[in-house]
C-alpha cells in the first residue's frame, strides 16, 4: 500500500479519534479545561494552577532575596555608615564645647530635638535621643527615599525586572517584598543611628539615671526601653515616606529619577511644613509629627501625638501602597 492510500491519522501521525496515538508515540495532552470550567488534572492529579501557585516557603525565599539585595549595595551601606558617623560628630562637637565645663546649650523647647543636647553631657543616653532628632529631619528620610526610589526602578533600569517577574510569585508578592525590604531598611537605619549613639554616649558622657521631660527620675534600664521604643516609633514614622517613594519608583525606568524625585518630594513637604501660612494642611503632611517621639520621655506617656502619626503613616502607606500596586500590576514590562 501506498503512502497516499494510508489513512489520514497515519500519515500525519496525530491522533485518531478514539485517541491512538500516532507515529509521535507521544500520549494525548489533557484539555486546558474540563466541564464546568475547572483546569483539568495534569498527570499527577493536581491542577495546572495549583503547580504554578509557589509555597510559603518560596515566598519567604523571595523576602529573604529582597532584603539580601537591599543591604548587599554599596549605595546602602554607604547610607548606613553616613548615618551611623552623625552621632559622633555630634558627640564629638558636644564634648569639645562642654572641655571647660560649660554648658552644652540652652537647648529648645516642648521636646523638641535640641533640647536634649542640654542633657548630653549629664548622661550619654541623652546622645541617643540628640542624633535621632538630628536625623529625623533630613538625614533618615533621605536615605529611605533613596532606598524606596530605586526599588523597582533601578531593577527595570539593569533590565532585571522582567527576569524577576518570570518567576512564579507574581508581581503582588514582589511588590511587597520589596516594600517589606524598604520597611526593613527603615528599622535598621534608625538602629544604627541609635547604636552608634549609644556607644559613642557611653564613651564620651557618663551613663545613670534619666531624667524625662516630666521631671521624674527613671532607673537606666528604663531608660534604655524609652530609647529602643523611639527608634522603633522613628522608624515607624517613615513607613509614609517609604510608600511614597515605592510608588514614585513604579513610574519610571530610571532608578536616579526615582530617587530624585522622592528626595525632591520630602524636601518640598519640608517646606510647605515650615511656612506658618500653610498650617491649615500641615496636619495632613507626613513629617507633621514626626517629633512626637519626646512624648516617650514623659512620665506618664502622653500617647495623642503619637497615634496621631502612626494612623496618618498608615493612611500614606494604604493610599500610596494601592496605588504602587494598581500601576506596577498593570504596567508593561516590556517597554
Amino acid at each position: 500500500m501506498s503512502r497516499a492510500e494510508l489513512p489520514q491519522d497515519e500519515r500525519t501521525g496525530r491522533m485518531g479519534h478514539q485517541g491512538h496515538p500516532g507515529h509521535s508515540g507521544l500520549p494525548r495532552r489533557p484539555e486546558r479545561e474540563a466541564e464546568g470550567g475547572e483546569p483539568a488534572p495534569d498527570r499527577d492529579g493536581e491542577p495546572d494552577e495549583a503547580r504554578r501557585r509557589p509555597s510559603p516557603l518560596w515566598t519567604l525565599g523571595l523576602f529573604r532575596s529582597e532584603l539580601t539585595v537591599t543591604f548587599r549595595r554599596w549605595r546602602t551601606l554607604a547610607l548606613l555608615a553616613v548615618l551611623a558617623a552623625v552621632p559622633l560628630l555630634v558627640g564629638i562637637a558636644v564634648k569639645v564645647e562642654t572641655g571647660d565645663g560649660g554648658p552644652a546649650g540652652d537647648g529648645g523647647g516642648g521636646g523638641e530635638g535640641p533640647a536634649f543636647i542640654g542633657q548630653v553631657t549629664n548622661n550619654g543616653l541623652f546622645l541617643v535621643f540628640t542624633a535621632l532628632a538630628a536625623t529625623l529631619p533630613f538625614f533618615l528620610p533621605m536615605a529611605v527615599g533613596v532606598v524606596a526610589g530605586d526599588s523597582v526602578a533601578g531593577e527595570a533600569s539593569a533590565g532585571t525586572l522582567r527576569y524577576l517577574l518570570v518567576a512564579p510569585a507574581g508581581r503582588t508578592r514582589l511588590l511587597l517584598a520589596k516594600f517589606t525590604a524598604i520597611l526593613a531598611f527603615c528599622l535598621a537605619a534608625t538602629l544604627t543611628v541609635a547604636v552608634s549613639a549609644l556607644a559613642v554616649g557611653a564613651l564620651l558622657f557618663p551613663l545613670g539615671e534619666v531624667i524625662l521631660l516630666s521631671g521624674t527620675t527613671v532607673p537606666l534600664a528604663d531608660g534604655m526601653l524609652r530609647a529602643l521604643a523611639i527608634a522603633v516609633a522613628v522608624a515607624a514614622s517613615l513607613v509614609g515616606l517609604a510608600a511614597l517613594g515605592l510608588f514614585v519608583s513604579t513610574l519610571t525606568n530610571s532608578g536616579i529619577a526615582a530617587m530624585a524625585t522622592t528626595v525632591g518630594l520630602l524636601i518640598t513637604v519640608q517646606i510647605l511644613g515650615a511656612i506658618p501660612q500653610l498650617d491649615a494642611i500641615h496636619p495632613y503632611l507626613f513629617p507633621h509629627q514626626w517629633m512626637s517621639f519626646a512624648d516617650l520621655l514623659r512620665d506618664p506617656v502622653h500617647w495623642d501625638d503619637l497615634l496621631d502619626n502612626l494612623r496618618l503613616q498608615g493612611l500614606y502607606a494604604a493610599v500610596f501602597g494601592s496605588a504602587a500596586w494598581a500601576r506596577f500590576t498593570g504596567r508593561d514590562i516590556t517597554v
